[in-house]
């Protein structure tokens, strides 16, 4: 016999006991397939949190490539005279492009490290309702780990992309990312 609890009435299991997993391997709670959110809906996801940084770089490149300065310099010489000129970035577009570029740092921070962290939904898995979650918790899984998670997605980039494909197949729909940190994608 064990020293397992009794499921309570209504027929639901326990709640997970010490190292056991929220989500994961106890027969008792594991999943199925479709209760993780699907890869097309973490595409969009992804999407839409892309949008605020697509625009403000497109307005610090507008700006930086709408203000350029031209330079020419004439040189007279004993064959004549020539004329050479270059285009060149001007301090306002610099600046704005900077100002831009820290914009889109402190967004992304915000909403991937504290929204997301915190909450366990960025701008665009709030939109389409689902969260990030610990696999051994279903808890968020705080603003370090989810910056970390944001940072291990490069070992999904650096396999030819295929990292990002593997909810496409995976039982628990993860990202190689979401397997070395320990999250799944659950709908709200």
């Amino acid at each position: 016999m064990t020293d397992a609890p009794l499921p309570p009435a209504g027929g639901s299991s326990p709640p997970p006991q010490g190292g056991a997993s929220f989500v994961g391997d106890d027969p008792a709670t594991v999943l199925p397939t479709e209760a993780y959110t699907e890869w097309f809906t973490r595409v969009v996801a992804w999407l839409v949190d892309y949008i605020p940084i697509l625009c403000l770089l497109g307005i610090g490149w507008g700006v930086l490539l709408g203000t350029q300065e031209t330079d020419c310099l004439t040189e007279v010489s004993g064959y004549g005279l020539s004329e050479s000129c270059a285009r060149g970035a001007s301090t306002v577009g610099l600046l704005t492009i900077g100002v831009t570029s820290i914009l889109v740092l402190t967004y992304v921070i915000w909403n991937y490290g504290h929204r997301q962290g915190t909450t366990g939904s960025s701008v665009g898995k709030s939109i389409l309702r689902f969260k990030v979650v610990s696999e051994k918790t279903g808890e968020p899984i705080g603003f370090a780990m989810s910056i970390v998670r944001q940072l291990a997605h490069i070992i999904d980039a650096v396999i030819c992309y295929i990292g990002f494909l593997f909810p496409l197949w995976d039982a628990k729909r993860q990202t190689i990312a979401d397997k070395v940190i320990g999250t799944v994608c659950l709908p709200l």
